[in-house]
């Protein structure tokens, strides 16, 4: 969805920028930690996707957590969303390299990883990395790409390295991959690993906008603003930059007992009659770091149980598998989720 609005102002953000108040965020305080910096570049970010894409607010704020919380991201949404272009602004507004990859049936895992040129002089094999090799790397239509490819995607989203004939070639930091995949077509797909998904920190679905959001984009369009480049949007965070805020993210405050509530989340999905696939450990990890970012990103230095219960959807609903009779009467993996959060306790 393009904005359709008159270029905004790209300058750095300013002392005075703060964070918008969020729904479920806390009262306003005096932070243990100082988060002006880390707020100054979120807000930074935003308004340079809001030269673009209409609304998408949510969108935003997931994407955010996730980069900060050095975590991977599934796009799930119907055509004609702006998955993809959110994913590229996103990339656009940091300055780290970027590739872009378009899954096939046909694409093999060298064209992903890259692969040893022999080279006739010197008698030996030379490795070409493949897109794979960039600190930003769009994936789109994940779940066009057979299995042989999609396994060439496990040890790099994991340990950040390919390895090629023995030897270990690491990918640039950050690393994040933004994968997209349409969840109405089936023809000419195929399902993604349960080990792959379980490497998304996030899986987000996408939705269409408002009215009023699509009034917005029609009326732009109509105005003669619908051709907005995508070079409007500049870079506002370096790598390092985003090292130093991520490492600011880890210091957040977690409460012991939040940490045991994580884990009966998801260790309640293990027992859920409802579900034949429970959540790794990796869920529970992910549970943390997303809530730290998110509340970071909120203007606090510590998380709250409502962020804990506003991302387990997002990281949960792609790690759980309904048993067929649960399937069949219509249930969601968002559905199970929601009944494991009313189960569990909520600490105070």
């Amino acid at each position: 969805m393009e904005n359709t609005s008159a270029p905004q102002d790209s300058s750095s953000p300013t002392l005075e920028t703060t964070i918008p108040s969020t729904p479920g965020a806390a009262d306003t305080f005096a932070p243990r930690t100082d988060l002006s910096q880390l707020s100054r570049y979120a807000e930074a970010i935003r308004r340079e996707l809001a030269k673009v894409i209409v609304g998408q607010q949510a969108l935003a704020e997931l994407l955010l957590t996730a980069i900060l919380a050095d975590g991977h991201v599934l796009l799930e949404g119907v055509p004609g969303v702006a998955k993809t272009l959110t994913a590229k602004l996103l990339a656009r507004t940091l300055a780290v390299p970027f590739s872009r990859l378009q899954f096939t049936p046909d694409l093999m895992p060298s064209d992903v990883l890259g692969t040893a040129i022999f080279r006739p002089a010197q008698g030996d094999f030379e490795f070409r990395p493949g897109p794979i090799f960039a600190s930003v790397v769009l994936i789109d239509e994940i779940n066009r790409a057979p299995a042989k490819t999609q396994s060439a995607l496990f040890e790099v989203m994991e340990e950040r390295q390919v390895t090629q004939d023995g030897t270990r070639y690491p990918v640039p930091a950050p690393f994040v991959v933004l994968a997209t995949q349409n969840p109405v077509e089936q023809e000419g797909t195929y399902r993604l690993p349960e080990a792959q998904l379980d490497r998304f920190l996030f899986k987000l679905t996408v939705g269409y906008p408002t009215v009023e959001e699509e009034v917005a984009i029609l009326q732009g369009h109509h105005a003669g603003f619908g051709g907005t480049p995508l070079e409007a949007v500049q870079a506002v965070i370096t790598a390092e930059d985003l090292r130093l805020l991520r490492e600011q993210v880890r210091r957040q405050h977690v409460e012991p007992k939040l940490l045991e509530y994580i884990a009966r989340l998801v260790g309640q999905t293990r027992a859920h009659k409802g579900l034949y696939l429970g959540a790794s450990p990796r869920a529970s990890l992910a549970l943390l770091n997303g809530a730290k970012a998110l509340a970071a990103l909120r203007g606090r230095d510590f998380v709250t149980p409502e962020d804990v219960q506003y991302l387990a959807p997002m990281v949960l609903r792609h790690r759980i598998q309904l048993t067929p009779e649960r399937e069949m009467e219509g249930q969601t993996a968002d559905d199970i989720v929601k009944q494991i959060l009313q189960q569990i306790e909520v600490p105070r």
